[in-house]
């Protein structure tokens, strides 16, 4: 690993390593090479994707083909509901759900016979046809890639295939033939809005932060992703980490900061573990540190672990957390691009944020902002889960539809159910009901129905979620998370939680439902951070579209999707029961009663709806009301 010390030699790199890729790319086509991609993300590497990587080195060796056949790790593909996924280039062919033992069959009818594993090939699920291709299959045929260009396509291990894959050229750019304030106009002119919630614009936030003189600047990766569900940023660490040092790079000439600081909760350690190799290959290239390409530019990374709390993500909150203070926010203005990381001008960006800016800078404005919509421009990544068939990680043009992403990319709801509703924007996100399938996806289409676009999380739920347990769910993480700083997140979510879950449990009132939006209203106008701000969105949201849910819980003390425990009653039913007693053999508490062959009842009093006598029946005589 050759230090590079200029552009020239950045190119002569590019040629030197552009080769690694030409196989997956397609620009060589050659019979006796082979090129073996392992997902190497967090969910793939759960599922032993390390040995199936040396199951496949093993093979070459024992088959003498190194230097023809290459197995790799990469990042993440996206199909996390297919995984541990590989691909096999230049025919693209693309196995799912692969074992450590499928090795030895892949091995030896694809790579020394040329014959698909056709038991590994997806099958899709509504036309029962074997696809060969991942450009074959709905999941990604809505996609475009841009923040996650790289991520299943190069070793994130490697710097030298980053640099193969154009990586470092975008800093080259920059510091060759840009100014600052170009820099700064041309991200202005791309229409990038922060990725990780608010959606400011990025070009702006850097150009408030340029004005300021100071003797230090500084420029903080936001990785604290704490979202339910979500893993956008995780897996572009892990796949692409490299996209994000660049990123922050060009920031920070653009704003003349020397000092770079990614602050990444300690939770997420394959990321971690992949971005020390990565920051510690750009020093050892030159591509970090002093004179960077032999410019005047300094600028290097240091990485600080965050212990997981959600009010870090607040961008003042995340900055005391690094000055060693407890994590919550602090008053606006000053705004962090006048006085932020030891009252210096700081810019927080989060990781997908960063990981688009080279691509900017490299293809230009015009070309990014002619994606997406007037206003919301570019793709977003989105963490698609919950009861969708389709689970993993999506990057869609903005202005897409919810029904595209749910039905075309997601594959439908899971069992065959009916969509009920889709949360966006994480715990302080809106829950959209089923008339709103067609709302683009964008940052104002999102807010006038009450949603959000946040980071990216997107929860799917289907009938047989119960609407008000779900805003329960939400409000008791938002307690568990409150920094508890201002007193009407401290106590005012509290308070909501406790009614809600007063609800849940049957013990609601309608007085109940006027105090959950009185509350609400007090809580976004008076809260001091985002966190407070928007976290009785998803009560609002489910109150709005789903009144109907929460009526039965108060009123009729039922709960339509037969959820909450305490609401539930399990009955026997007179015309099926056969006095079996299986039912009453398995109750955990006693409660059931009646002899042999003779009909059996419960004793609602003593029932804790568990559910065991249900699940007992093979006659189908209790039912659960």
């Amino acid at each position: 690993m050759s230090e590079i010390r200029s552009s020239e030699q950045l190119a002569s790199a590019y040629e030197q390593y552009k080769g690694l890729l030409a196989t997956r790319l397609g620009t060589v086509i050659d019979d006796d090479t082979r090129m073996i991609l392992i997902c190497g993300g967090t969910g793939c590497h759960a599922s032993e994707s390390e040995k199936i990587v040396k199951n496949f080195e093993d093979q070459i060796k024992k088959n003498n083909l190194e230097g023809k056949v290459f197995a790799s790790i990469s990042g993440c593909f996206g199909f996390c509901e297919q995984g541990p996924i590989i691909k096999i280039f230049p025919e693209n062919v693309f196995y799912v759900q692969v074992k450590p033992e499928d090795v030895e069959d892949i091995f030896t009818q694809h790579i020394l016979n040329g014959q698909k594993v056709t038991r590994l090939l997806y099958e899709d699920p509504i036309l029962k046809e074997k696809k060969e291709t991942s450009e074959d299959i709905s999941f990604y045929k809505l996609q475009q890639r841009v923040a996650l260009r790289n991520c299943g396509l190069i070793n994130p291990e490697k710097i030298e295939e980053y640099i193969a894959a154009s990586g470092y050229q975008a800093i080259s750019k920059v510091l060759t033939e840009m100014t600052p304030q170009e820099v700064i106009t041309e991200m202005i002119a791309s229409g990038l809005r922060g990725r990780g919630g608010a959606g400011f614009s990025t070009g702006k936030k850097w150009e408030f932060a340029s004005k300021y003189q100071n003797d230090e600047k500084f420029i903080i990766c936001n990785a604290d992703e704490g979202d339910p569900g979500a893993f956008m940023d995780r897996s572009i660490m892990e796949g692409d980490s490299h996209s994000v040092i660049e990123g922050m790079c060009i920031a920070g000439y653009a704003i003349g900061a020397q000092q770079g600081v990614v602050y990444i909760r300690a939770e997420y350690p394959l990321a971690v573990h992949r971005l020390e190799i990565a920051i510690e290959q750009a020093r050892q290239m030159g591509l970090l540190g002093r004179n960077i390409l032999g410019s005047d530019f300094d600028f290097d990374i240091s990485i600080r672990l965050g212990a997981g709390a959600f009010v870090c993500g607040e961008e003042t909150a995340l900055i005391h957390s690094l000055q060693g203070l407890r994590g919550e926010p602090g008053t606006k203005p000053p705004f962090p691009a006048e006085s932020g990381l030891w009252n210096k001008p700081t810019i927080v960006n989060n990781v997908e944020t960063l990981a688009n800016v080279p691509e900017i800078i490299t293809r230009g404005a015009k070309w990014f902002s002619s994606i997406g919509t007037e206003t919301s421009k570019g793709t977003k990544v989105f963490a698609l889960a919950g009861k969708v068939n389709n689970v993993g990680l999506v990057e869609v043009p903005m202005g897409i539809t919810l029904r595209e992403i749910i039905f075309s990319i997601g594959g439908g709801i899971k069992g065959g159910a009916e969509f009920k509703s889709a949360q966006t924007g994480g715990p302080s996100g809106g829950c959209i009901p089923k008339q709103y399938l067609d709302t683009p996806i964008d940052y104002e289409s999102l807010a006038s129905i009450g949603s959000m676009m946040g980071s990216g999380g997107m929860i799917i739920m289907s009938e047989n979620d119960c609407m008000v347990n779900i805003a329960r769910f939400y409000m008791e993480f938002i307690v568990e998370e409150s920094c508890g700083r201002c007193v009407p997140c401290r106590i005012g979510n509290k308070r909501m939680f406790e009614i809600l879950t007063g609800i849940t449990e049957g013990r609601g009132t309608l007085d109940d439902l006027n105090e959950l939006r009185a509350l609400s209203e007090t809580i976004i106008d008076t809260s001091l951070c985002g966190l407070g701000q928007t976290a009785p969105n998803p009560v609002l949201s489910t109150m709005k579209y789903f009144m109907d849910e929460y009526e039965a819980h108060v009123i009729d003390k039922k709960c339509p999707a037969g959820v909450c425990q305490k609401l539930l009653i399990y009955e026997i039913l007179s015309e099926k029961c056969i006095g079996c007693t299986s039912c009453a053999r398995y109750c955990p508490v006693n409660c059931i009663s009646g002899a042999v062959k003779q009909l059996h009842t419960i004793d609602q009093s003593k029932c804790i709806k568990c559910g065991a006598c249900m699940t007992r029946c093979k006659f189908g005589a209790v039912v659960r009301n």
